[in-house]
């Protein structure tokens, strides 16, 4: 069965990640619904990988913001946010670009305007991350006819597979 490693639960408000903890003896799930959770999730490592991470972020913007939409509830989440995981640059991209989008919305806007673009991030990522299989595999294949069909190895650093992204991978997407 096909997976994204993180998803908007049907109820569209919660969101739903693989607990990449578990991995690989099992597979589980874990609903998130507050930001709270969502800064465990990402803390504790239950999602990995930069764009995953990100996204992970921005939804957990939309759920802090369910409860407060205020300027003063949107900075402290993304200050919670942050400060799991200092050095994401994709983590402090989200936020930064979730932050700028938000703030200039009237209070009443901002959770819906919050979930579209955590949803627009997720499928930037897939689309990315697709161009870079699309784009990746013909240079693969070439590195392999021109050492006569042999294997072709390549050495990722970090997490790059499907799991370290909303779908796809980067490095691995090929």
């Amino acid at each position: 069965r096909h997976y994204r490693t993180i998803w908007l639960e049907s109820d569209g408000w919660a969101v739903r990640i693989i607990d990449q903890t578990k991995l690989p003896h099992g597979f589980e799930t874990l609903r998130l619904e507050f930001l709270d959770d969502a800064a465990h999730a990402i803390r504790a490592m239950r999602v990995r990988g930069a764009p995953l991470i990100g996204a992970a972020a921005a939804y957990g913007l939309c759920l802090a913001l369910r409860d407060d939409p205020s300027d003063a509830a949107l900075d402290e989440a993304r200050a919670t946010l942050l400060a799991t995981r200092p050095t994401a640059v994709d983590l402090r991209w989200a936020l930064e670009d979730m932050a700028t989008r938000l703030r200039s919305l009237p209070t009443g806007e901002r959770v819906a305007a919050a979930y579209a673009r955590a949803a627009a991030i997720c499928e930037e990522s897939v689309a990315t991350c697709e161009a870079i299989g699309a784009h990746g595999l013909p240079l693969i294949q070439a590195a392999a006819e021109a050492k006569g069909g042999a294997r072709v190895n390549i050495l990722t650093h970090c997490n790059a597979g499907w799991l370290a992204t909303v779908d796809w991978g980067t490095a691995l997407a090929p």
